[in-house]
């Protein structure tokens, strides 16, 4: 055991945050402390690094074991660049650097017993310098940095113009690189893209110390920890296993408490009922068996009720109208700021229920790509249409649709003002605004309640299209799973950008990777798009030269299963840039054969992929019956599946040949 807390208690004022909390960390173990927003988590990472003190309890850490914390937020005041700042963390192998050069040039000078003194210096700094990794010093600094998102341009920045998300990584970086026996991290995901995060996944799973993290990111916990600590109400439970199996676990748990809760007020109710049915009949004997049981009524330890998790935010979402097949078709759009050009002649469709995740880096253009959709911001070229009876609804990160000057409840009646008060306000009672809250001004709300006031308004939109730009952020992790829900159970159809893996893994049904100025297409979830990611990245690396001179900026994955209506996605690129050249009558015949073509392709590929998805299905199917007693028994029937298998997968063979063919084609 390296860490251990023990009865740890905090109050500030009247409200208790922490009530006895007791858990311990063992060497090399990663956990993760969760609860909703105020439960105490980062209260207790300050408790245990010594920056709060604990009214009550005790935390004791192995001797000589180092500690080292990440704050939410981080104000670094230096004059140093990035690339100084970080490298200034290895300042004593450094210093040993410095010293082994110093030694090398002064020994070609000395002699004697001076010579031998330096060179068994140098042998022991050597020793030394090589145990702390010196000869990869620069390297690990530079490897660290570019994980945690930073470009070779960016190391030459002084830290005293960077924001604050940047100081955070910068104070990230150092403190990965110090390694300390136990790491202490606060909300870490915050301010990285997906392959900031992918990679410190990656650097904490291999990381020898314990890990210590707080973070509402529940597919990062997935991927990092196996404990979870839960704070509910001041007190705190240990789940073993990552945040999935501590939801399942918690889910089963909470059953069993409301199910207990149930019986035992069933119970008092009875022996209530059956106490004043004996008092009432007034005879000595039946009062005293009255007595008797309020006696034994009274020695009852009553159960609290459970708290309720799923009614913190009321979220029904159901289209008044339902549109047509074809919702969003998106033709040769390209969008530049100035010499910076963020996606170029990309096309792609969305059809009905199709529920649609955009993600790429920071600054690729996701959030961009939304607001030319919601007619925003203007599109430099390019065609946007929308498909029958399709009624948008938008949700926007920094809530430009909300107005400052308005409370919260004027703007939803001003919004809708056929909704009386008592509608309006029990709209907001639903989204946690009650009492003198709706009075709130917008301009003074947080970003977090905000959202929930966006959300309110998206819910009483009835629209069919939702356009939602980091529809999670600010949302604490049993918020997000009620929006979660009610996507899923959500009739129309959706397009979203997201940094959240967990959410997109449990809603989308197909994703769109905005990366090299142009759209993957994937389709599945999260983990499907982690699966061939590589896969699709190298197709469409070995086909970028044709691609941009022949075809569309979108690029279907389609994988080996078969695609929704509509898909995959490849259109035509190449017309845009011939007609541009020329307007001649034998370069727009070149261009519609060129369409016709990919038209051609297009319809083959989906063909080989609903081909590949029916014989898949049948392939486990026979897996299945194959593990029955009964066809075991059966030799002629054994040997007819094993035969029909053989066939399926030679058959497989070919087609996964045809479709990687196609799809490079």
């Amino acid at each position: 055991m390296i860490l251990s807390c023990s009865n740890i208690c905090k109050a500030f004022g009247s409200d208790t945050i922490l009530d006895h909390v007791s858990f311990h960390i063992e060497e090399h173990e990663k956990a993760a402390i969760v609860g909703i927003n105020g439960a105490g988590k980062s209260t207790l990472l300050k408790i245990i690094i010594g920056e709060l003190p604990a009214d009550d309890g005790v935390v004791a850490v192995s001797k000589g074991k180092t500690l080292g914390y990440l704050a939410q937020h981080q104000d670094l005041d230096s004059s140093r660049s990035i690339y100084d700042e970080v490298l200034e963390v290895k300042r004593p192998v450094l210093e040993m650097e410095e010293r082994l050069r110093f030694l090398e040039r002064e020994m070609k000078e000395k002699d004697g017993e001076d010579l031998e003194a330096m060179f068994r210096e140098y042998n022991r700094l050597s020793h030394e310098f090589d145990l702390a990794n010196g000869y990869a010093c620069q390297s690990e600094v530079i490897g660290v940095l570019k994980g945690l998102g930073f470009g070779e341009e960016d190391f030459s920045k002084p830290i005293s113009t960077l924001s604050g998300g940047q100081k955070t990584r910068v104070a990230l970086g150092k403190l990965l690189l110090t390694e300390p026996d136990i790491l202490l991290l606060d909300e870490p995901t915050n301010h990285l893209d997906m392959e900031s995060i992918a990679w410190l996944e990656t650097y904490l799973s291999n990381y020898t110390g314990s890990v210590i993290i707080v973070a509402h990111d529940r597919y990062f916990l997935d991927r990092t920890v196996k404990k979870i600590i839960e704070l509910d109400g001041g007190k705190s439970t240990v789940f073993s296993g990552g945040y999935t199996a501590y939801s399942e676990k918690k889910a089963l748990l909470r059953q069993a408490q409301v199910k207990a809760y149930l019986n035992q007020q069933q119970e008092i109710r009875h022996q209530e009922e059956v106490i004043a049915k004996l008092k009432s009949f007034n005879r000595e004997k039946s009062i005293k068996r009255a007595e008797s049981r309020e006696k034994m009524l009274a020695k009852i330890e009553v159960l609290e009720k459970p708290t309720e998790i799923n009614d913190a935010m009321d979220i029904h979402l159901e289209p008044r109208v339902v549109s047509g097949n074809d919702v969003l078709t998106v033709t040769g759009l390209s969008k530049a700021f100035g010499p910076l050009s963020l996606f170029s002649d990309v096309n792609f469709e969305i059809k009905r229920g199709e529920r649609v995740a955009v993600i790429g880096n920071n600054g690729t253009g996701k959030t961009t790509l939304l607001k030319i959709i919601n007619q925003m911001v203007p599109a430099d070229s390019g065609d946007i249409r929308l498909g029958s009876k399709v009624q948008i609804g938008y949700y926007d990160q920094e809530h430009q649709v909300l107005h400052m000057e308005k409370t919260v409840f004027e703007e939803v009646q001003d919004a809708y003002p056929n909704m009386n008060n008592t509608q309006v306000r029990n709209i907001l009672a639903a989204f946690l605004f009650t009492g003198d809250d709706v009075f709130k001004r917008i301009s003074d709300l947080s970003g977090g309640e905000r959202g929930r006031v966006s959300l309110a308004k998206l819910m009483l939109s009835e629209s069919n299209f939702l356009i939602l730009d980091e529809p999670t952020n600010h949302l604490d992790i049993t918020s997000k799973e009620i929006l979660e829900d009610a996507l899923n159970r959500y009739t129309g159809t959706v397009l979203y950008v997201s940094h959240d893996r967990y959410f997109i893994n449990r809603t989308a049904t197909r994703i769109l990777e905005l990366t090299g100025q142009t759209f993957i297409s994937y389709i599945g979830n999260y983990d499907y798009y982690l699966e061939k990611k590589d896969l699709m990245q190298s197709l469409y690396a070995s086909r970028e030269p044709e691609t941009r001179k022949n075809s569309s900026g979108s690029f279907s994955s389609g994988g080996f299963s078969a695609a929704p209506s509509g898909a995959p996605l490849t259109a035509e690129d190449g017309g845009g840039k011939a007609s541009a050249s020329t307007d001649s009558k034998q370069d727009w015949k070149a261009q519609k054969e060129e369409q016709a073509r990919i038209r051609k392709r297009q319809n083959e590929l989906k063909r080989t992929e609903e081909e590949i998805h029916r014989l898949e299905t049948r392939n486990s199917e026979i897996d299945e019956l194959l593990t029955h007693e009964d066809i075991c028994r059966d030799v002629p029937k054994l040997i007819e599946l094993n035969t029909e298998k053989e066939n399926l997968e030679e058959r497989l063979l070919a087609l996964y040949e045809q479709w990687e063919s196609l799809a490079q084609a």
